[in-house]
C-alpha cells in the first residue's frame, strides 16, 4: 500500500489522498463492504461499485460533520487500484456553502462595480455601494471562518475517517 498527499491537500478546505493498492476494485468493494459491517458500532455508510460515503457515528451533529469519499480507479500503467479519498461535509452542507460563495461574489461585484462606474462619470447616484461592497466582502470573510471553525471542530473525526480508511486496506492486505 502507498499512500500520496501533498501540501496543498492538507491546506484545501476538502483535503484529499490517494492510496495504491494491488486489491482489485470488484474485492475491495466486498472487503469495504464486509470492514464497514464490523465497525458499525462507530461508522455508518453506504459502499456501491464505485463510490463509498462513510461518516463516523457521533452523539453531537455539527454543521460541518465530515464525510469521507472514497472512489476506486483501476490505474493501467501499474496495473493498482487507486482509492482516492475526500474528506468534507455533507453534500447538502458544501453545496450550501459553495452557494453562499456564489451569491455574496457576484452581489460584491455588483456593488464595486456601481461603484467604479459613478466614480468614473462623476455621479452621485449610489453614494451607499461603497459601504455595501465592504459588508459583502465582510460577508464572504465570515462565511471562509464559518467553514474553517467547521473543519478545525470536525479534525478528530476526519482523523478517525483516514484511520478507517487506511486501516481497511491494510486489514484487506494481510490476508
Amino acid at each position: 500500500m502507498q499512500i500520496e498527499e501533498t501540501v496543498l491537500d492538507s491546506i484545501r478546505s476538502r483535503p484529499r489522498f490517494k492510496i495504491f493498492t494491488e486489491i482489485s476494485r470488484e474485492n475491495y468493494t466486498v472487503l469495504l463492504q464486509k470492514f464497514l459491517s464490523e465497525h458499525s458500532a462507530e461508522y455508518t455508510g453506504n459502499v456501491n461499485n464505485e463510490a463509498a460515503i462513510i461518516s463516523v457515528k457521533s452523539d453531537h451533529d455539527q454543521f460541518w460533520k465530515p464525510c469521507l469519499a472514497l472512489r476506486t480507479e483501476t490505474d493501467e500503467e501499474e496495473n493498482k487500484t487507486v482509492i482516492r479519498g475526500v474528506f468534507g461535509p455533507t453534500s447538502a452542507v458544501w453545496t450550501f456553502f459553495m452557494f453562499l460563495y456564489f451569491i455574496l461574489s457576484i452581489v460584491w461585484m455588483v456593488f464595486i462595480t456601481l461603484w467604479y462606474v459613478e466614480k468614473q462619470i462623476k455621479s452621485n447616484d449610489f453614494p451607499w455601494a461603497p459601504s455595501a461592497s465592504f459588508i459583502m466582502l465582510f460577508l464572504l470573510i465570515a462565511t471562509y471562518i464559518a467553514a474553517r471553525f467547521g473543519q478545525i471542530k470536525a479534525r478528530k473525526e476526519m482523523q478517525k475517517l483516514r484511520e478507517f480508511a487506511e486501516e481497511s486496506i491494510r486489514s484487506f492486505e494481510n490476508v
